[in-house]
């Protein structure tokens, strides 16, 4: 009997999963308690009578917070180590302490994340429901408990976009380097815009104008991703947050008035015919205008810009928007298209276009989006297919870049950094 009883004194006391989750419904306040009453007081932070590893890596997210232009101070991440270490043991009410402000942590956290710095917020937001919004403690770790595995979701920063977390990396690089003021600053204007897209555990779309790529996630994957052209300087790819509705295959291409004048009307008068390029001209831009004959066209007075005419591609081969185009409603007139124009992909620096984005392979986002292949049912102009799902779609301007092992820039194309 003192063999059993000495060796049960010697044995860590680690908690029970029942005395753990009584410790945790005492310990939890607020919107922290909803959460874990909503999970039966399930640990987050801890299994098997130890607080997780994950614990670690968010206290070192913290204590480096200064690389996401906060305050590592306001987050007490000694509090939290000492919490930590406290728990070592096993004891019910110290695990259940360091659980609760583990959690409380990761909520404050995440929200001051997700919020702009020193008001800055350059994106346009076409549909509202996609700008971020302050989040609440509970809606936090709610997110933070759905992904598998919840170690990878904290080391990852899983909360956050992977382009914000390589900018970070970045930051903290340039901080540790001592790097001057206006690096620092144009660094944290690319984190800046990065912080307002979402994790990669939502299903969207990112593009960035300033590499000229794009990519698509899901369920906390990267699926894909493609070289992209994007707007010239003077035209430049706005920054913009939208839903990608439908898909249109065989699209006309709206020529634009400027192009009308300076492609178009020169080869007419040159005496190329207007049909053998693939264009027709129409009577006006409402929904329903008339086709009209090349012959009543003053083709001098476009050309000279006295006199604006609408022209449109018809689909086929050599058609600008290519076999398809990926629409968000916007006043702008910017989507996302394919291209005949394949040499386009080949220059590092791909900003050629009048501010829409060609895509390198169509057809892979196409199927992602649609589900299906892009193919046509028969030649009719203008096939409209809904998309089933709604996908949010991001254009952002990333200049920072890892330029071999030392903090460097793009060329900022749209001065947007300055």
């Amino acid at each position: 009997m003192r063999v059993v009883v000495a060796a049960a004194l010697a044995a860590p006391a680690f908690a029970q999963p029942a005395d753990l989750r009584a410790a945790i419904r005492n310990a939890a306040r607020g919107d922290v308690r909803d959460f874990y009453a909503a999970r039966g007081f399930q640990p987050l932070w801890a299994a098997d009578g130890a607080i997780l590893p994950q614990a670690a890596a968010l206290v070192d997210n913290l204590a480096t917070a200064d690389a996401d232009g906060l305050k590592p101070s306001s987050y007490k991440p000694h509090k939290l180590r000492d919490a930590i270490a406290a728990a070592a043991g096993g004891e019910p009410r110290a695990m259940a302490k360091a659980e609760v402000l583990l959690s409380t942590s990761l909520a404050r956290y995440v929200r001051d994340l997700r919020k702009p710095q020193r008001g800055r917020d350059e994106m346009t937001w076409l549909d509202p429901k996609l700008k971020p919004s302050k989040l609440g403690p509970e809606a936090v770790l709610r997110s933070a408990a759905l992904p598998q595995p919840f170690a990878d979701y904290v080391a990852t920063m899983g909360w956050m976009s992977p382009h914000y977390v390589r900018l970070r990396g970045l930051v903290a690089q340039a901080q540790a380097e001592g790097a001057d003021r206006d690096t620092l600053e144009r660094l944290q204007r690319n984190l800046d815009r990065a912080r307002v897209l979402p994790g990669p555990w939502t299903h969207h779309v990112v593009v960035d104008a300033s590499s000229g790529r794009l990519w698509y996630y899901q369920a906390g994957r990267q699926l894909g991703t493609m070289k992209v052209v994007v707007g010239r300087a003077e035209t430049p790819t706005p920054m913009l947050a939208g839903m990608l509705q439908y898909a249109i295959l065989n699209p006309y291409w709206n020529v634009p008035v400027d192009l009308a004048q300076t492609l178009v009307a020169p080869k007419v008068l040159a005496g190329r015919s207007l049909k053998a390029m693939g264009f027709e001209a129409l009577s006006d831009w409402s929904t329903t205008p008339q086709r009209l004959p090349a012959s009543a066209i003053d083709w001098r007075a476009v050309a000279a810009g006295t006199q604006e005419l609408r022209l449109r591609q018809l689909p086929g081969g050599g058609n600008s928007m290519g076999r398809v185009k990926f629409m968000f409603p916007n006043d702008l007139g910017i989507y996302l298209h394919d291209t005949p124009d394949r040499h386009l992909f080949k220059p590092a620096d791909r900003h050629f276009s009048n501010g829409c984005i060609r895509l390198e392979d169509a057809a892979s986002l196409g199927k992602w989006l649609l589900g299906r292949s892009i193919r046509s049912a028969g030649k009719a102009p203008e096939q409209a297919v809904p998309l089933a799902v709604q996908v949010p779609v991001y254009l952002t301007y990333l200049t920072a870049m890892d330029g071999g092992g030392a903090v460097g820039f793009r060329e900022d194309v749209y001065g947007l950094d300055r």
